[in-house]
């Protein structure tokens, strides 16, 4: 929110500086992200002054040239050739000295015209940025004084823009007079003297004759609804203060009716809207929603298409305006207007808020009236408005004016409080007086006062005040925060219920400092991802996807089910920046609709976190190791993933394996929960169709964790402690011809079970594809670690044992011993 100092000052009076304004603002919630000084003229004319023309005589080498003599207030005169043909002696200029800086770099120095020696320049209006006059030199009053210089003589003003960071929750402090309040209640607290000075608006008189009907067929959607009808209208300039405040503020003058509209919206957070009543058809302003893909045209060229959830100010034959967002084309004033309806409503924030989406239009209206505006100050708004236009303007009030209410339109809200209590949310005896004194200068009304507490009603402005700890907080807000002094010891209890085994946070951080110790880089992304993702993606459908209803944008109309796609946008974003190598990891939520549920029914929808991890690039070259060519990512992936497992108490070896996606992963596996069949981990290499969407022509693995079966695995896991073996372990090794079939995994657990204790180990070191073995064949070298806890193993114990494994193997899968 852009406040202007000099504006806020018209409505408090207080001798703060702009820094102790600032000061001020930040302690009571409204931070100040900057403050920036500025001049109505860039460089306030800074070197620029009052001067005489003593004596005007024809330059000795030009027909059209002056050389003049000028008394500047002090030493010498100074001679300056002048090119003006209205240039006098007796006058009073406005003479840019020697070494003054026009323009942008526009630098008037000593120079020598035709042979004669020029010291400064007599300059014209816009020479000095103060108007578009080139005719000929600016020409002051007889009264003006040499020296003088000229930013005190123009009286231009300086002024200092205050930047405030409005949360969601402050709209009343969106204006100028919002602002002057909270900052009326901070000093008045502190004795600080000021003044809170609101223009009254009891000048307001209805006039003669019939004002605009309105109807509103919508009450819900506009519970608030008034306008008054002004005849007589001369449309033109704006007045220069109405002008000088919104340039200030970064708002370009349009003319005097648009102009007020706004400086009304600036001066209390009440939108408004002029309509040029001669083009009302019918005769009648009406509010309804509009007509499902009913046609309009807004103030901005563009054709739109209404949605039926749109709430629309019609006249009998068509929309003039989109309600709190937007104005039509055909009806707003222009300089042959003359009548006019001034509209000032409140509208339901949830309705501006759905048009204001769907059609992608943000305006200082809509801002204000989806956070909730004041739903009590419209009238006082239309009557300031109506007061202005008839004083700048020419207007004249035509009959009533006209309101519409519906019976539960918003009201002040009654709020019981305890003062006792409020002292005890606050952490601080700050006295009963001191609450009283906060709550009146902050405008809430008392209805009836206790002992101990009091019935307010709160002002129609604070749209966020319900209950009564709404009010502590904005008592805390100007007591000051920083006043609350931090008590000496913290009191509190232990949790009587035990804490879940193993904790979720511990394990989430041990896995998160295991990825970033190993050298992955943490991101964040976006809930909100494109649709077009889930497109065709059988691992991932789009009938699955949670879909926003009124979205930001088609890049953001969807909850992610998957953090892989986010994650790609990640590695497409890096590769385009030049980093060649890039290990990411991240935690998060995704999202997907139960099978066979109701969309409409939020608990159909299920939420759950994950983890994901990429590898993308060859790895850097060092000393030690030549650069990896990326192809190798995958088992390096994999292994960080079995490490971690590890790392957490489990095994990724006892886990089942099947297939990963293949519209996602060109190859990988999914290792699944033993009985459940719930997927712990997926991880693979990225299918290079998917990959290019993104595009991304280098390989990437990725692996994606579920957070909820990941601890449910880890509940399982029972840590147990045993001495360590004393007997030796022996190792054997077979080669065995097995079918394409055939995972390694299959035979691994087989082996185990058939070797029962005694097999400690089973490893695969080499896999054979070629010559000799038959098409549908391939080799595998596995190798088995045996040890018995009890003896050391005989060499036949350890040939009965592997004879039993052959055995079990060859039962089972056909394999032949090489």
């Amino acid at each position: 929110m852009t406040i202007s100092y000099n504006w806020l000052k018209d409505y408090i009076s207080c001798d703060l500086t702009p820094e102790q304004v600032c000061a001020a603002l930040t302690s009571i919630g409204l931070e100040v992200d900057s403050l920036e000084k500025t001049e109505e003229i860039p460089g306030g004319l800074k070197g620029v002054i009052v001067a005489e023309v003593l004596e005007c005589v024809e330059h000795p080498d030009s027909d059209h040239l002056h050389v003049t003599k000028l008394n500047t207030g002090s030493g010498e005169p100074l001679q300056v050739v002048c090119g003006a043909p209205n240039v006098a002696a007796g006058q009073k200029v406005l003479l840019a000295t020697v070494g003054t800086v026009l323009g942008e770099d526009f630098k008037i120095k000593v120079s020598k015209i035709r042979g004669v020696e020029s010291n400064g320049m007599i300059c014209a209006e816009d020479e000095l940025g103060i108007g578009t006059d080139h005719a000929g030199i600016m020409v002051l009053s007889p009264d003006a004084v040499p020296g003088t210089a000229a930013k005190d003589y123009l009286h231009l003003a300086e002024d200092y823009i205050i930047e405030i960071g409005l949360t969601a929750n402050r709209v009343d402090a969106a204006s100028h007079i919002g602002v002057a309040r909270d900052l009326y209640a901070y000093l008045k607290l502190r004795d600080i003297p000021c003044s809170l000075n609101i223009p009254s608006v009891d000048a307001f008189k209805e006039g003669a004759g019939k004002a605009m009907p309105i109807e509103v067929l919508a009450p819900a959607d506009a519970p608030r609804y008034s306008g008054i009808t002004l005849k007589d209208v001369k449309v033109g300039p704006s007045p220069d203060f109405i002008a000088k405040r919104l340039q200030a503020i970064g708002h370009k003058p349009i003319n005097n009716i648009v102009d007020i509209t706004n400086f009304v919206l600036f001066e209390i957070g009440q939108p408004l809207h002029a309509f040029d009543a001669s083009k009302v058809k019918g005769g009648k302003v009406i509010v309804r929603r509009a007509v499902k893909d009913e046609p309009f045209t807004t103030l901005d060229g563009v054709a739109r298409k209404l949605y039926d959830t749109d709430l629309v100010i019609a006249n009998a034959e068509a929309p003039m305006c989109l309600a709190g967002v937007f104005g039509g084309l055909e009806s707003g004033t222009t300089e042959a207007s003359t009548e006019i309806f001034l509209e000032s409503a409140y509208f339901n924030p949830v309705t501006i808020r759905k048009t204001s989406k769907l059609h992608t239009l943000k305006t200082d209206a809509s801002f204000r009236y989806e956070r909730g505006a004041d739903p009590l100050v419209t009238e006082w708004a239309g009557k300031r408005a109506a007061i202005l236009m008839q004083e700048y303007a020419g207007a004249k009030v035509v009959g009533s004016f006209e309101k519409a209410y519906a019976p539960d339109a918003p009201s002040k809200k009654t709020i019981e409080l305890d003062y006792d209590r409020i002292e005890a949310f606050i952490g601080k005896k700050i006295g009963h007086d001191v609450i009283e004194k906060i709550l009146t200068y902050l405008q809430y009304e008392f209805i009836s006062r206790t002992a101990t507490g009091a019935v307010v009603a709160a002002p129609s402005y604070m749209i966020d005040v319900y209950r009564e700890c709404d009010v502590v907080e904005e008592i805390l807000r100007i007591y000051g925060y920083n006043n609350i002094e931090l008590p000496s010891a913290v009191h509190t209890s232990l949790n009587a219920t035990p804490s879940e085994k193993p904790e979720p946070e511990y394990v989430r951080n041990i896995i998160s400092d295991f990825l970033a110790s190993n050298g992955f880089n943490e991101t964040m992304n976006n809930s909100l991802t494109k649709g077009d993702y889930y497109t065709d993606c059988k691992a991932f459908p789009a009938e699955k996807c949670v879909k926003i209803l009124n979205p930001l944008s088609s890049d953001l109309n969807v909850m992610r089910q998957s953090l892989i796609f986010s994650g790609l946008e990640v590695i497409a974003y890096n590769l385009n920046h030049q980093v060649p190598f890039i290990k990411t990891f991240e935690y998060g939520s995704v999202y997907a609709i139960k099978p066979d549920s109701d969309i409409n029914d939020h608990s159909s929808y299920e939420e759950h976190t994950c983890f994901s991890l990429f590898l993308c690039g060859p790895s850097e070259k060092s000393w030690r190791l030549p650069a990896e060519d990326g192809k190798s990512n995958y088992y390096i992936l994999k292994g960080y993933v079995e490490l971690l497992l590890r790392r957490l108490g489990s095994d990724i070896q006892l886990l089942q394996t099947q297939p990963a996606p293949e519209d996602i992963f060109a190859e990988g596996l999914s290792y699944l929960l033993p009985g459940s069949g719930d997927v712990v981990v997926t991880l693979g290499t990225i299918a290079p169709k998917l990959a290019k969407r993104f595009g991304i022509k280098q390989p990437v693995v990725a692996a994606e964790i579920s957070w909820p079966v990941l601890y449910k695995l880890l509940k399982r896991t029972t840590v147990k402690y045993k001495e360590l073996p004393k007997f030796p372990e022996v190792r054997r090794d077979l080669a065995l011809l097995v079918d394409e079939s055939v995972t390694y995994s299959e035979l691994r657990i087989a082996a185990i079970k058939a070797g029962k204790k005694v097999v400690k180990s089973v490893g695969l070191f080499d896999v054979y594809r070629g010559d000799k073995i038959p098409g549908d064949k391939k080799q595998y070298a596995l190798s088995f670690v045996l040890q018995d806890a009890e003896k050391t193993l005989t060499d036949a114990e350890v040939d009965s044992i592997m004879n039993k494994i052959l055995s079990s193997l060859q039962a089972q899968y056909k394999v032949t011993l090489r």
